[in-house]
């Protein structure tokens, strides 16, 4: 059975467009007016749906985030609507406990909480704030970036942690004048305590996946790449791959997942491609993708690793943030890699971070060879001159996550200096340099909603409209769609697959209630997302809604 969608506006690649696409057997068949669908369809039975003029885009491509992260995260604490004050963040806590009872073991776990939109008191929240509301419950709120937790006096004492504990590696935890920890947690440090948390099993972690998924579809996304291998302390990376194998032989899913291995010790690096395991291995919906490798934080936590201090640290005037790796370790990480057959996907905010994450990848060989691996860097935020050149000349990817506007345009001064951000958050400098620059939102840190990731790139401003930054570097509609879409499919080797609406490419396409071209870029992040589909099928209708 042929199916057709006709009256519509459909982006079908950049300058291309068409008002009817039919699909057949899960891939686009046809694409042009209403005539040339009958005169695909012939005497063949087929299904005809009238789009009512919407705006039809190719499946969104969210090119990085952490999707059973996400999942996980939507049965926690959320704090992300609750973070305008420290009392209202606790206040939260109190009413989670009350209607959850004795969940997990007795652990509260909750994330979303961002000290710099707290209007009482600005300032990480410590053990002895969670120790009001908690008791003796073990507990640990991550902020909303996740590169900084706040435990508590319980979760402490059973993790071990006391002023004689010593300090790990590629993170810290907080200590006061005494010497006693404060309970912040940073990095690294934070697995000291989330690895005890009672681990989920299959079951649970293959529910995660599906709620995440849901919710996915919902804004109009069809694939991701996703870091999800370490996503619990003590939960093996087979036992993750085995429930995504599950559900995909299930006939459960309803995103395709590229996924972003994160292996952080060299062992577990090596025993991976001991199994046979490569970039590109496995199927349509499940997909082996690039090794993911952190080497600093993030820039609200101020533990992105700079080359200069940040500006804004009273109390830590020489802190230029936290690298992970020493320059050795990052250069076996990135050339193991390399030579096993692995693109790497590396997280990199601070422009300290970058430099030594494109020094790995020279050493690696990656222009010699013109980056066939397509390696790249995930964030990319606090670039230099320099750094962009590097880009170019390596033919690196940049991931980047425009939506991150929407907070960072009220920091990003403040922490570098005005002359220092001048040189960031350069989407439109990287493109116009012919560097593929894919889009994503980080999820959990940012919510996954593509449309309010276009309104940022398009218009530069916080979604309020409140905050401008470099205007200049603005991406166009059609622009912001192709990050989304044909660019985040380059990334997944899978150009000719998806990310576009050509016939012979899978029917993965999203219909929207108006043309965002002309909607007004203000009001982007408002169009409502009609439906979802996925090889064909309607994985989403919210026509009703």
């Amino acid at each position: 059975m042929k199916d057709i969608y006709y009256n519509a506006v459909i982006y079908v690649k950049n300058g291309m467009y068409a008002s009817a696409v039919g699909v057949e057997d899960g891939r686009i068949g046809a694409v042009g007016d209403r005539a040339d669908m009958e005169a695909w369809v012939k005497e063949d039975p087929a299904v005809w749906h009238d789009l009512e003029g919407r705006f039809v885009a190719p499946g969104f491509v969210d090119s990085h985030m952490h999707l059973l992260e996400y999942g996980y995260g939507l049965t926690t604490v959320d704090l992300a609507s609750a973070t305008s004050s420290m009392a209202s963040m606790l206040d939260r806590v109190s009413e989670y406990m009350i209607d959850h009872g004795e969940a997990r073991g007795g652990w509260i776990v909750g994330r979303g909480w961002n000290h710099d939109y707290f209007q009482d008191e600005k300032r990480f929240p410590n053990r002895y704030d969670l120790d009001r509301v908690t008791g003796d419950r073990p507990g640990i709120l991550f902020r909303a970036c996740g590169h900084v937790a706040c435990a508590n006096s319980a979760a402490l004492a059973a993790a071990g942690i006391t002023r004689d504990t010593p300090q790990p590696e590629g993170g810290c935890f907080d200590v006061d004048e005494n010497g006693e920890p404060t309970g912040v947690l940073r990095e690294y440090g934070i697995n000291m305590v989330s690895r005890i948390i009672p681990s989920p099993g299959k079951e649970e972690i293959k529910e995660y996946i599906l709620t995440a998924m849901k919710k996915l579809n919902a804004y109009g996304i069809t694939s991701v790449q996703s870091d999800d291998l370490e996503a619990f302390p003590g939960v093996s990376y087979e036992l993750v791959l085995d429930a995504y194998r599950e559900l995909e032989s299930q006939g459960l899913m309803t995103v395709k997942v590229y996924e972003q291995c994160l292996l952080s010790g060299m062992d577990t690096l090596r025993d991976f491609v001991s199994k046979g395991y490569r970039t590109g291995m496995g199927s349509r919906f499940f997909t082996i993708g690039p090794l993911k490798v952190f080497t600093d934080g993030s820039l609200g936590a101020r533990t992105a690793f700079l080359s200069r201090p940040y500006a804004d640290d009273a109390e830590n005037p020489d802190n230029c943030g936290i690298s992970i790796y020493s320059q050795e370790e990052l250069d076996e990480k990135i050339c193991f890699a390399s030579e096993h057959g692995l693109q790497a996907a590396v997280h990199a905010i601070g422009d300290r971070a970058m430099d030594m994450t494109i020094r790995a990848f020279e050493k690696a060989g990656t222009a010699k060879e013109g980056n066939r691996l397509r390696h790249g860097i995930v964030h990319c935020q606090i670039t230099t001159k320099e750094l962009l050149k590097k880009f170019q000349e390596l033919n690196l990817h940049a991931y980047i996550q425009s939506i991150f506007l929407d907070y960072d345009n009220h920091i990003v001064e403040d922490r570098l200096g005005k002359e220092r951000a001048a040189d960031t958050y350069q989407f439109k400098t990287l493109l116009d340099m012919g560097v593929d620059v894919s889009n994503g939102s980080d999820a959990p840190v940012e919510n996954p909603d593509v449309l309010a990731g276009i309104q940022c790139a398009v218009t530069r401003t916080t979604l309020d409209g409140s905050r401008t930054f470099l205007p200049d570097q603005a991406l166009s509609v059609e622009e912001a769609l192709e990050t989304y879409s044909s660019i985040g499919a380059r990334a997944s080797f899978e150009e000719d697959e998806k990310g576009m609406l050509l016939p012979g490419m899978t029917a993965d396409f999203t219909v929207l209630a108006e043309d965002l071209r002309y909607c007004g870029p203000g009001r982007i992040k408002d169009v409502r997302v009609c439906r979802t589909f996925v090889d064909g099928i309607c994985v989403f209708d919210g026509r009703g809604a």
